[in-house]
């Protein structure tokens, strides 16, 4: 359960401000339907994390314990500095997909878009880290919902509301606590 726990936490906090969440704010305003955008961004996260997870699983059986541990915590730290640089979506990636219905739309869009973005490779990291897998793509899938959901049915407003330099700054020092939390256990 820690495992699941703190995947949510890591992803909910990275994508907050993220050009994923930015994203679904675009969907949102563009095909005003929230049910299928919020079933594309669950299916496009789940096979994307699935992936990442595989990868960070595949990186930690073949790395030793010693080389994986400050692999893990170097790229924490890579995080929380890609967690300061604000993110902007591009109107383009919303438009990708877009007379093939809302559903296939946001899962190409967002599969897209997520594709290298901080909360995949941060899924890698943590599946490098921590086990079972399955816990780490459910987290990371729940974590992205939890932030991305919300600006999804809330639309622009709630994007205005929220303190998202605070926020990048929050999300940088967790990333960067874990970093130094995986190097001194």
């Amino acid at each position: 359960m820690q495992t699941f726990l703190i995947s949510v936490l890591t992803v909910t906090l990275a994508e907050l401000g993220d050009k994923t969440q930015l994203l679904a704010l675009i969907l949102a305003a563009k095909y005003r339907r929230p049910w299928p955008i919020c079933a594309g961004i669950a299916l496009a996260t789940l096979v994307n994390h699935a992936l990442a997870g595989a990868v960070g699983s595949a990186l930690a059986a073949w790395l030793s314990p010693s080389a994986l541990r400050w692999l893990v915590a170097l790229s924490f730290f890579a995080v929380a500095a890609w967690s300061l640089i604000p993110d902007r979506a591009d109107d383009g990636e919303a438009a990708r997909g877009a007379g093939r219905g809302v559903l296939l739309a946001t899962i190409i869009a967002f599969f897209l878009a997520e594709i290298g973005d901080k909360t995949q490779i941060a899924t890698a990291v943590l599946a490098a880290q921590y086990h079972p897998m399955w816990q780490v793509v459910a987290g990371t899938t729940c974590g992205m919902l939890l932030a991305d959901i919300p600006a999804v049915w809330l639309g622009a407003r709630f994007a205005q509301r929220l303190p998202l330099r605070a926020t990048r700054i929050g999300a940088a020092l967790l990333f960067a606590s874990l970093a130094v939390w995986i190097l001194l256990r």
